[in-house]
């Protein structure tokens, strides 16, 4: 529920601040005051397109704020949830900000919850918030998803739509399964591919430590000689007639016969002791080393093929040698895959027409629970709308078959299409198609208390639903707002008293010039300023003593 409006520098609007509760809350005003412009505010926080020239006069920017409760819309605070925009501290009472800026170049900026947001996420969480019902061609009723939505809700039919859409959705994975394996092409030669790929990967070993150890193994056979004579210098210079292994040990003795003398030099032998049973570790692995390398030609030359060809692997599957062992392992999964993929091409299939045949009985009881629904709400809707000024039209709901027959729809065969005939003895026509703005917002309203209770949006905004209506019909379409603000919130724009005085609440919309600049002002009005507005409503710029008493008798 819409709890909150804030208007700044927003066409001839300065400043204006509103606040919304249940029930019906009424917004008029003389013509021409501006009385449109809030439902265009709402409009704009709703993610319609901006507009440079909605930035009043001589103003940088135009704000617009907005605050709801969401205890009444669900779907909503799940959206929330999913995209993260909302607000954990508020568990309690959940609340949602928005807030949409206009500047004067064009540009505009949008934010939920404080955090920044694109216009396609403000109008996917508006959807759950708000329907603006006005002249414009922007509605969402207009639209046959929306309509189909209404009808569906109408039937109460959610099993129906349930069976039908997992359906189609098992028969899309199904084909989605089916695409994939004949877009290899003939099997049988993917599967000779792929088994030429895989001997020839096989022949090597692939592994990274592999690869590495053939690395090392081909450095050490390159380098033969000179390892090897290093190796034997490094003998030589430990274990000589005069090597370092003689030379320590000679020290040592030398160290142990003063040592009596000097009781730290015994620290000196221990570390000395130390450093030679390192040369000895040292002198014993040099003499490994110098045993392992061997100057083979044969064996030099088997490794340089084996890196040869582990370049050549690498340069067809252009790939670094590194990642042909998980290459190879991947083209043995595809491999081992098909193994069965005949057999598995026929199961599909198979499943794909059991399928299929699921879904077009789904569809058609889907399809026949529409069209009782459809002639239901046809029948109360036509009541309504004669009610509502428009005697002898008529509604109808037609259902039209959606896309290919042969794709099974997740929404079913069909969608429906909303047919008026406004007045007795014209053909109906789609609703998108009225003419008339009044008649079309009267139609929506009737619609909306034909589905009141099954549509989930928590605020309805209709912008002068009685439009070229007066009398007794302004007094019904303002007893059916009312009745539909019993169940939700509904904000309307009107201009006529007998509406007016059928709102919970009222607002009054008035302008003035100031310093030569005309603005629009918003006032709250109380018991005693709606009797006066509503009197300017019956009598014109001169409220008489009759005109007033005929408010109290209105509102009353």
């Amino acid at each position: 529920m819409l709890t909150r409006l804030s208007i700044r520098d927003f066409a001839v609007v300065a400043q204006a601040e509103l606040e919304f509760g249940a029930g019906l809350t009424v917004i008029s005003g003389e013509t021409g005051a501006g009385k449109s412009l809030l439902v265009d505010a709402l409009g704009f926080l709703c993610g319609a397109r901006a507009d440079a020239g909605s930035v009043r006069h001589g103003a940088q920017r135009a704000e617009l704020a907005a605050e709801f409760s969401l205890s009444d819309a669900p779907a909503a605070s799940a959206w929330l949830r999913e995209v993260e925009f909302d607000d954990a501290d508020s568990a309690d009472a959940p609340m949602c900000q928005l807030r949409r800026t206009l500047r004067a170049d064009g540009g505009s900026k949008a934010w939920i919850n404080g955090r920044p947001a694109t216009l396609t996420q403000l109008a996917e969480l508006t959807g759950f918030l708000v329907e603006i019902h006005g002249q414009h061609e922007q509605q969402a009723l207009l639209a046959r998803a929306t309509q189909t939505e209404l009808l569906d809700a109408h039937a109460r039919h959610p099993a129906l739509r349930e069976a039908t859409r997992d359906a189609a959705m098992g028969w899309r994975a199904l084909h989605n399964e089916r695409e994939a394996l004949l877009s290899r092409g003939d099997v049988s030669e993917r599967q000779a591919w792929l088994q030429h790929q895989l001997q020839e990967l096989q022949a090597e070993l692939l592994e990274p430590e592999s690869l590495l150890e053939l690395d090392r193994s081909h450095r050490r056979h390159a380098h033969a000689a000179s390892l090897i004579a290093a190796c034997e210098l490094g003998l030589q210079q430990l274990v000589g007639d005069d090597g370092l292994t003689s030379q320590l040990q000679q020290l040592r003795s030398a160290l142990q016969r003063e040592a009596g003398h000097e009781p730290r030099l015994a620290e000196v032998d221990a570390m000395l002791d130390s450093a030679a049973i390192q040369m000895d570790e040292a002198l014993s692995m040099l003499e490994r080393i110098r045993d392992d390398l061997d100057l083979d030609p044969d064996a030099m030359l088997e490794l340089e093929r084996r890196l040869v060809r582990v370049q050549d692997l690498a340069r067809k599957h252009r790939l670094p040698p590194d990642q042909l062992a998980t290459h190879r392992d991947a083209l043995a999964v595809e491999l081992e895959s098909l193994a069965d993929a005949g057999e598995r091409l026929q199961r599909l299939e198979q499943a794909i027409q059991a399928t299929s045949s699921q879904w077009r009985d789904a569809a058609a009881a889907l399809t026949t629970s529409r069209r009782r629904a459809g002639d239901a709400l046809a029948a109360e809707v036509s009541v309504l709308i004669g009610t509502l000024g428009m005697q002898g039209g008529q509604f109808e709901v037609a259902l039209e078959t959606a896309g290919d027959p042969t794709t099974p729809d997740p929404n079913g065969a069909e969608r429906a299409d909303f047919l008026v005939s406004a007045n007795a003895g014209q053909p109906p026509r789609p609703l998108r198609k009225v003419a008339s703005g009044g008649e079309l917002s009267r139609i929506s309203l009737a619609i909306e208390v034909a589905m009141q209770g099954l549509d989930p949006v928590p605020t309805m905004v209709f912008d002068e639903v009685d439009a070229g209506i007066g009398g007794a019909v302004a007094a019904a379409v303002g007893a059916r707002l009312r009745a539909l603000g019993d169940g939700r919130q509904v904000l309307c724009v009107t201009h006529q008293p007998q509406v007016a005085a059928a709102g919970h609440a009222q607002y009054r919309v008035s302008k003035a010039a100031q310093e030569g600049i005309t603005q629009s002002a918003v006032e709250y009005l109380d018991a005693t300023g709606r009797i006066a507005e509503i009197a300017r409503m019956l009598g014109g710029a001169k409220v008489t003593a009759e005109a007033e008493a005929a408010a109290r008798q209105l509102l009353s």
